[in-house]
């Protein structure tokens, strides 16, 4: 595929997460909840969890919802990452996490399965904006590794 063709594909999908979010909202019941900060730029991200187990005593994410306001990078990259994680056990989530942080810097590209995560690539051309699209995947680690934290996280200190 043409580098064009790719950053075409990479606005489409965006804007499409964007203007049509398919994971906005509270999951029901709220096992986890976190709010994340992007100060750079004032994205802000409320991100809800709700956690099953299943017959082997394993958790898993059953349902994933934010609200929020940022840019577009920001608000698409919330709803891949509820769309790609939904129904994935708490560890591989977390092993995601640090796959996405991993793909910001060009080390890492997800398989064929979470393929639509790869379109984030595109951010890596304005580093400005990796903290957009990595905001809810620090949010997502931070309710997922705490009990009860009501506090606001920030990935300001991220590298």
């Amino acid at each position: 595929m043409s580098l064009d063709n790719l950053r075409t594909l990479y606005q489409q999908v965006i804007l499409e997460h964007y203007k049509k979010p398919r994971h906005r909202g509270q999951a029901n019941p709220v096992d986890r909840r976190q709010r994340g900060h992007n100060p750079s730029c004032g994205d802000t991200i409320d991100l809800t969890v709700a956690l099953a187990t299943d017959d082997a005593g394993q958790s898993f994410i059953k349902d994933i919802k934010f609200e929020g306001e940022g840019c577009a990078i920001a608000m698409a990259s919330a709803d891949l990452m509820a769309d790609a994680l939904r129904g994935q056990p708490v560890g591989r989530a977390l092993e995601m996490v640090e796959q996405f942080q991993s793909m910001m810097k060009g080390q890492f590209e997800f398989p064929k399965e979470f393929r639509k995560l790869n379109v984030m690539q595109g951010v890596a051309q304005f580093p400005v904006r990796i903290k957009c699209a990595t905001l809810t995947w620090h949010t997502l680690r931070a309710a997922l590794q705490q009990q009860q934290n009501n506090g606001v996280i920030s990935n300001e200190e991220e590298d």
